[in-house]
């Protein structure tokens, strides 16, 4: 009999009570407070009792011991252009390494088997002289990248000099461009992932033989006997805080980032079509008041005001979508001081396990290999050290996975007293944004954090534990936002020690409401037999674009480390234009769906046995049969947004087929295109 299912009789042998006290959902719908509780923070640069205007709260740096000055998130006066931070390029390279770098290029264009008349072959040549000017002469690439841009109608003149400037991805590129196989694997990636111009290169294949230190356990261990006992755990994804949101700017914004004094409608320049919502707005990130409206609302809807949850999970992207240009250092840790201290004040002393998203760092996206050496190897070890401090000055994490995160992209492993150990990876690893993860993409871990993975999960097998993994960019749905080499080692990893050591991983990123389904031999049988491991992919707080505001609980067997439901909450962010000008209401978080009822009614299913891997695949046959239960999916996928695309005809295997897909790679093998995405 499988694990899993073996699991299952487990369960429905035991019963379901914390401490003999029923912890079900208590409260469907909170209405938080029309004004903004001033409260929150001792000192303000403005008012923030107004209904016209965002808060601008005076913050403190705990690590550094500063005071965040007001032009750093002014909404009428914040840097559109910030040049305070150093952007460094590679160093110049000898004319003997130039020599030695053509040889090898020239072998490399002449070896790869794409190469023809075609765009493709193209692109790869003009790369190859990119990476001459990137090893001769640094300080130009930026220029190439802006001249190539505006040539090729990439986008507009303006747009390609403010993403390709020194001052933004300029650097970067050229750093890729010296560091890069750009006559092989690594440029026909970036020539197909950022420009359409040549195929997507196949996976490579792996050789897994050595790669563990064991051979999986054949019988698996008999599963833990579950307690019983439920867990309450917070997840948390997505905030986007945009402390420079400007009420009544324009919220329908020909560029972007909407909400903000510096962009407005091309129809309207001077006066707002969709003036921005004190609370928000959908093709804006969380002001103030929505952030703190959230936060008020979670503990009584959670039923959770006296004794808090067990823990809390925090799976990335604190600042907003702001353009490169307009980020700095600064502005990063500023925000990351406030969700933090947000995130302890409403939610402590339950320790909060957080995790990096692509948004966490300046430079956006970005996450360099220590590989790379010298200084460049380290030119992100800002942020890690900050970060890491952060977590050490909140209580959440301390010795050694601080200094493990500080050194390994932020990165750590902690076991907590109930036994369940928690992983938190850097998942920018593999995102198709890091134009770092391009560099050597043959080599499926140029970080080494999938060899860290790797180890602790031997570790937890080797002591019967249980595991719980949390990420920022998922690693499969619809096979857009990871590379395939990665996310498919990954996959095997995960086959490895699932799922006996791995109960449940957690990722963030898309905004919306997902799910994917792990089964052994990748895949190649997908059956309840087989189903190993389920990702939850957490609702974002932002609305950001066309979403609702929400967030999710679950409830965890505190033994096995199962979860047995998922509740999710969400707020309307069309009804929030209705709350302006005035001070008694503030926007109205409502119950959602639990998981357990919205999917289970017609699978014949333990009362609290797990939502485990194998219910859910059988969820996915009830929609194969019952195609309501995809357009359900779709609903609760947005939130309940009203702005959300439906999901018919070909849509609907298009999103079964997402769900059991926990790679990237498998994704683009077996599912259709276009459909992952509620947004439009």
């Amino acid at each position: 009999m499988m694990w899993h299912l073996l699991g299952v009789a487990l369960v429905a042998a035991g019963t379901c009570s914390a401490s003999g006290a029923d912890i079900r959902i208590v409260s469907s719908t909170y209405t938080a407070a029309g004004a903004f509780p001033t409260s929150a923070y001792a000192s303000y640069y403005n008012s923030p009792t107004g209904t016209s205007a965002q808060v601008q709260p005076v913050i403190s740096d705990p690590v550094t011991h500063k005071v965040f000055p007001l032009v750093l998130t002014d909404p009428d006066d914040f840097p559109k252009n910030d040049t305070w931070d150093p952007h460094t390029f590679p160093p110049k390279v000898s004319s003997t390494t130039l020599l030695e770098q053509a040889i090898e290029q020239i072998k490399a264009i002449a070896e790869n088997p794409v190469f023809g008349n075609n765009t493709c072959t193209q692109c790869q040549a003009g790369m190859e002289v990119a990476k001459f000017l990137a090893l001769a002469a640094p300080e130009q690439g930026p220029n190439l990248a802006v001249t190539l841009c505006q040539y090729f109608g990439y986008d507009t003149d303006a747009d390609c000099q403010q993403q390709y400037d020194w001052t933004a991805y300029g650097p970067i590129l050229t750093q890729v461009a010296s560091y890069g196989n750009l006559g092989g694997y690594d440029g026909q990636l970036l020539c197909w992932s950022f420009l359409s111009l040549c195929p997507m290169p196949p996976t490579s294949p792996l050789n897994l033989t050595g790669y563990f230190a064991k051979p999986k356990p054949n019988p698996l261990p008999t599963p833990k006997q579950p307690s019983g006992e439920l867990l309450k755990v917070l997840h948390v994804s997505d905030i986007h805080l945009d402390p420079r949101y400007a009420t009544g700017s324009e919220a329908n914004c020909s560029d972007y980032l909407c909400c903000r004094t510096n962009v407005n409608n091309s129809e309207s320049p001077q006066t707002p079509l969709l003036p921005a919502s004190r609370f928000g707005a959908y093709k804006c990130d969380t002001p103030y008041s929505l952030l703190l409206s959230a936060m008020e609302a979670i503990p009584p809807l959670t039923g959770t005001v006296e004794e808090g949850f067990n823990f809390t999970l925090f799976t990335g992207d604190i600042t907003p979508h702001d353009t490169e240009n307009q980020y700095s250092r600064a502005f990063v840790e500023y925000v990351e001081v406030v969700i933090y201290d947000i995130l302890k004040k409403y939610f402590g002393p339950a320790p909060i396990y957080a995790t990096l998203g692509n948004h966490d760092i300046y430079d956006q996206f970005q996450t360099a290999p220590y590989s790379m050496g010298g200084d460049l190897a380290t030119q992100y070890n800002w942020l890690y050290d900050h970060i890491s401090k952060m977590w050490e000055h909140e209580g959440w994490l301390s010795g050694f996975p601080i200094e493990f995160a500080r050194t390994h992209y932020a990165a750590y492993a902690v076991k907590r007293v109930d036994g369940l150990k928690i992983i938190s990876l850097n998942t920018n690893l593999w995102y198709t944004a890091n134009y770092f993860a391009y560099i050597n993409a043959t080599n499926p871990d140029v970080f080494g954090l999938l060899r860290f993975l790797a180890d602790e999960l031997q570790a937890s097998e080797d002591a019967q534990e249980r595991v719980w993994i949390i990420g920022h960019v998922l690693s499969g749905w619809d096979g857009t936002q990871t590379l395939n080499n990665p996310s498919n080692l990954f996959y095997q990893i995960v086959d490895r020690y699932s799922p006996h050591v791995i109960a449940n991983i957690f990722y963030g990123h898309t905004h919306e409401d997902q799910l994917s389904i792990f089964y052994a031999n990748n895949g190649t049988n997908m059956s309840a037999e087989t189903a190993q491991t389920v990702s939850w992919i957490g609702p974002s707080l932002t609305p950001l674009t066309n979403l609702n505001s929400g967030f999710r609980v679950y409830e965890v067997d505190s033994v096995t480390f199962d979860v047995v439901d998922a509740y999710t909450w969400a707020s309307k962010v069309n009804e929030f234009p209705s709350l302006d000008d005035q001070l008694e209401y503030g926007p109205s978080y409502f119950y959602e769906y639990s998981a357990r009822d919205a999917y289970g009614g017609n699978i014949p299913w333990p009362e609290n046995a797990p939502l485990n891997a194998t219910w859910w695949h059988l969820v996915t046959e009830q929609m194969e049969t019952n195609s309501s239960l995809v357009e359900l999916f779709n609903t609760y996928q947005s939130k309940s947004s009203a702005a959300a695309t439906d999901c018919t005809e070909e849509c609907i295997p298009a999103r079964i087929c997402y769900m059991r897909s926990g790679s990237a790679s498998l994704a683009y093998q077996n599912c259709p295109a276009n459909f992952g995405s509620t947004q439009g």
